[in-house]
């Protein structure tokens, strides 16, 4: 039997950290070497196992990453900017790959993120599934075939607990046009509206954001011009296929070489030059 991966979860009490440890127990090709929490939780201290409501595990959740970390291959982090940045070059530090799936990050964020990833290997994607990153290309080929009399629109639906806006995806999405188009998507986005804002700009890339109920994830790329519109869609009804993603790139990082990638490396998609 080929040698398990080993990965580490950090943010093991929320929603996704629990679908991934389910996941990577049910897997033989990788084990749980490690569970992360924010200090003063109070999971800290537990048996990982225990504290999900089932048998003990022998993992102990604690909030010493480093300690964490020197017993994994690869970290998983669907947590907050701030923690995201943190780790990620403790992982350049101890030599271990960092898949990230937070969303909500600033410039400096990333790039402090490209800085961790001159060091160590790191997938970094706003949407860990495959259909969102299939969407992204056919996003960036309509855009390139579309000129500007078709205006851009993004738009997505999350639940009510969701923090940041637009979504990560939808930022994926608009990158993806202002590519295709050969823009900077900086100069072109319009990322609110409100009162009296004027005629839309031709050119601009807009974002519409929806917050309610449990809604998971819904993301729409409106094409519309005079007299009619494309519009591109992608639906998840399963919160588990994000964790299966970051799994598939665990698997796909580990004792990969130093760089920043993202999920079209881990599924083979990346477009040649």
């Amino acid at each position: 039997m080929e040698r398990q991966t080993g990965i580490v979860v950090t943010g093991v009490s929320g929603r996704m950290g629990r679908m991934l440890v389910d996941q990577i127990t049910a897997s033989p090709d990788m084990r749980l070497t490690g569970a992360i929490e924010r200090a003063g939780h109070g999971w800290i201290g537990q048996d990982l196992g225990t504290a999900m409501g089932g048998a003990a595990s022998g993992i102990i959740v604690t909030d010493d990453a480093r300690a964490a970390l020197g017993n994994g291959q690869v970290v998983i982090d669907f947590t907050a900017p701030a923690a995201t940045v943190s780790l990620a070059a403790l992982c350049a530090d101890v030599g271990v790959a960092h898949v990230i799936g937070t969303t909500g990050m600033s410039d400096g964020d990333i790039a402090a993120i490209d800085r961790a990833a001159e060091r160590t290997a790191i997938v970094r994607a706003g949407n860990m599934s495959l259909g969102v990153n299939l969407l992204t290309l056919l996003v960036k080929q309509v855009a390139a075939a579309l000129d500007d009399s078709y205006d851009i629109e993004v738009i997505e639906a999350h639940h009510r607990h969701k923090v940041d806006a637009p979504s990560g995806t939808a930022l994926m999405l608009g990158q993806a046009a202002a590519d295709g188009r050969g823009v900077a998507l900086p100069d072109v986005a319009d990322r609110g509206r409100d009162g009296i804002t004027g005629a839309r700009v031709p050119g601009h890339i807009g974002f519409s954001a929806v917050r309610g109920g449990d809604i998971i994830g819904d993301h729409d790329v409106m094409f519309a011009a005079d007299g009619e519109q494309i519009t591109l869609r992608h639906r998840a009804s399963d919160r588990s296929l994000f964790a299966r993603g970051a799994l598939k790139a665990a698997l796909w990082v580990a004792n990969r070489a130093p760089g920043h990638y993202d999920m079209l490396d881990v599924l083979g998609l990346k477009p040649t030059k």
